[in-house]
Formats: structure tokens, sequence, C-alpha cells
């Protein structure tokens, strides 16, 4: 290695870890995004970690094979007991670690400790982990949500700052939330929003194409920017890098966009097939699209083709 070449690697190291982003542990990153709240980066989703005297809460706890490996960047970020778990939706990419990390966790009601952290999630995630809703086999009890909340949206304060979690109905899954921390000025989206990939339309789990793009408009509407609309509120997204909402809008533009395309081919009578042909989406794939992995743009074209061609309800 030359002399050159030494001195640009020492620079990119230091510009990388002036952005906040040390490594962590084989495979998973830590990301600064406010004093007290980090994003964890694995191989495949993100976790939100924010923490203070109360305690710390995670958004997501990924794997089994990633939730030691969450543990262990989370006691190097503070002493704190890990008290609440969020889950913004049911799939396993965000709650296969659950029981590892809430066995680590405490949590205290009534001024009683129990043995646990306490798992948050609307309800629609619980029936689907618990195997109340047809087609998915229950998991281990443990990691079930035990504090649900059934309504639009749950409040709570922790850590010095009120909290929102908000339901997302019929978005990425019918059990989609979206974490705003109000104090930090920081959202965590879950898989709704990745700025770096069509968003994954589980159409099977009651997701739809616009309620993707309409829990997009709401995150917009939360969201405040700083100048030239750039910084202000930070995004977490599911996966992906952290955001702000100038890349919500974007993303929101970019999918309105393609709905308008594929429901025009539809009403041409076109079949799924020849608007795959057509390629509604091209302009866009150099940034968002995959033609390998679990989720590819053909498959991402037929779901919103699917969605916007069944019948209204």
């Amino acid at each position: 290695m030359t002399r050159r070449t030494g001195l640009c690697l020492l620079a990119l190291g230091a510009v990388f870890s002036a952005r906040g982003a040390v490594p962590a542990a084989p495979e998973l990153d830590v990301v600064k995004v406010r004093d007290n709240i980090y994003m964890l980066v694995g191989p495949a989703e993100n976790t939100t970690v924010a923490f203070g005297t109360d305690g710390v809460m995670i958004v997501n706890t990924q794997s089994e094979a990633m939730a030691p490996k969450i543990l262990a960047a989370v006691a190097r970020l503070t002493d704190q007991p890990i008290r609440y778990i969020v889950n913004t939706d049911a799939h396993a990419a965000n709650t296969a670690g659950n029981v590892i990390v809430t066995k680590a966790g405490k949590f205290i009601a009534d001024r009683i400790e129990s043995d646990s952290a306490s798992i948050i999630a609307h309800e629609n995630v619980l029936n689907r982990l618990s195997g109340v809703t047809g087609g998915d086999p229950p998991g281990e009890r443990l990691g079930w949500p035990e504090d649900v909340y059934y309504k639009g949206w749950m409040d709570m304060h922790f850590n010095g700052e009120a909290i929102q979690i908000i339901h997302e109905p019929h978005a990425h899954t019918d059990g989609d939330s979206v974490v705003f921390f109000r104090g930090s000025d920081v959202i965590a989206t879950g898989d709704l929003f990745a700025p770096g990939a069509y968003p994954v339309i589980d159409l099977e789990r009651g997701g739809s194409f616009q309620g993707i793009i309409d829990a997009l408009n709401r995150l917009i509407d939360l969201a405040v920017p700083d100048a030239n609309e750039e910084g202000g509120t930070m995004i977490i997204p599911g996966h992906g890098r952290v955001t702000d909402e100038y890349d919500l809008v974007i993303y929101r533009d970019m999918l309105t966009i393609i709905r308008d395309r594929v429901r025009d081919l539809i009403h041409r009578g076109m079949s799924l097939e020849q608007v795959q042909a057509a390629r509604p989406t091209r302009d866009y794939d150099g940034i968002y699209g995959s033609d390998a992995g679990p989720w590819t743009t053909r498959m991402f074209v037929a779901a919103v083709y699917r969605d916007l061609d069944r019948p209204a309800p």
C-alpha cells in the first residue's frame, strides 16, 4: 500500500467516524442519530435504540442470530436496562429476536420489577405472532406483545420525552407501527419505508400499495425539515440509511407516479405479464430495483398490479 493510499484510507475512516458510524460487531454497525438515539444496522434490517435515565427502548429485534449482537451493542452504549421493545410489524425479520432480547430486559409496573422487557405492538401483530390470525404459526409465548394497543396510536412518556406509537393500517402489513420520539425529533418507520428499495407490499397480511403512500404522507406531515428542506426530523427506515423529510417526499412521489402508471395500464386492459413487460418502473430501477433476492422488481410490480386490480371493498 502506498503512502497516498494509506492517507486516503485514514481520511475516509475519519469522515465515516465523524458521521457517527463505527463497527460494533460482525454484520452490525452502530450509527448515532441523536445524542440518545442510535440505529443498529444489520445485514437485512435496522434496529432503533433509545436510552436515558428511565432505561432502554428497542424498536425491532431482527433475527435470532442478530439478537445477541444487538444486546452487545446496547451494553456498549449504556448500562441502563432494556425496558421496552416495539415491534413495527409481525415479520420474523423484526420479531424473531424478541425472546432473546426480552429475557435480557427488566420491566417495572406498579413498582414491581419483572424479569423481562415489555413488548409493545398493535393488536394485529399479537394476533399473527400468537397464531390467532390464520396462516401464521404461533411463536414462543415470551416473544408475543403484551402491551398491545387497539386504536390508532399509543402515547407514552419515557426518558424525559413524549413518544407516539402510531398505527398505519394496511400499509406494508395491517399491523404497521411507526415510532415518533417527539423530543429527540426522530421517527422509526419500520418496513413501510426503505430509501434504497421498492417497498414490500404484503397483500396476504393486509398490506396495500395505497396504504403505504398514505402512511408516507402522514410521516411527511409529522417531519419538519431544517434549512433548504434538509435535516431536521431524522428518519430511521426499516433498512437502509438514515434519512429526512426530503427523502420521504422523493420516495412518496416515486410511488405515486408508479401507481398512476400501473393503474393506467390496467385501465387499458393489460394483463400482469404485459404490465411487467411494459416496465412502468424503468426510470427508477437503477435506484430501487433488484433482479435477485427476496423482493425483486417483478415481484413489486406484481404486488402493485394485484392490489390495484382487485375490487374495492
